[in-house]
């Protein structure tokens, strides 16, 4: 039953609503798993809309970084997102890009071992400027490369631009 899908984009593209109506579309009670770290009170703000975005039929986990505690074997997951989780990650180990590409890589590779249908949302970071910091630069290459590893498994990719899903696969 295993089955990923990789949803990807820029920032305000459509990625995670596009995915949170794919993973309604498969399951009356799909997993919202949810990484992100209440950094500030905006970034808090944020997070509250999206739980209300998604109403009552989900079940919301939050997890900043071990994705694969969980028994999700037969449910359809939508994981909201790579980018932060890799964020965590990378902070926890103090912006080192080998360590945190081997943990990601590692937990990852846990975390598929579940049996289920699971909708990644992703960013695609590094289509634009160059960033102007070394630390902000190796964040870029560790999302590229993670994004790539995640590609690689996943039986489809989708490309979010202003909205419209472009499917590779």
């Amino acid at each position: 039953m295993r089955h990923i899908t990789l949803v990807t984009g820029g920032q305000r593209s459509g990625k995670s609503s596009y995915s949170q109506q794919m993973a309604e579309n498969e399951s009356e009670r799909p997993v919202y798993l949810a990484t992100a770290r209440h950094w500030d009170e905006e970034f808090t703000a944020r997070i509250r809309r999206h739980q209300s975005d998604r109403g009552e039929k989900w079940e919301n986990i939050e997890e900043l970084k071990n994705i694969s505690k969980f028994n999700l074997d037969g449910r359809t997951v939508m994981l909201d997102c790579i980018t932060l989780w890799l964020t965590n990650i990378f902070y926890d180990h103090g912006y080192d890009i080998d360590k945190s590409l081997a943990e990601a890589k590692a937990e990852w590779d846990l975390f598929i071992q579940n049996d289920f249908r699971l909708i990644v949302v992703t960013n695609e970071i590094g289509m634009g400027v160059i960033p102007h910091d070394a630390m902000t630069r190796r964040f870029c290459d560790l999302q590229g490369w993670m994004n790539q590893y995640i590609a690689k498994q996943a039986d489809r990719v989708v490309l979010m631009v202003s909205g419209i899903p472009i499917v590779a696969r």
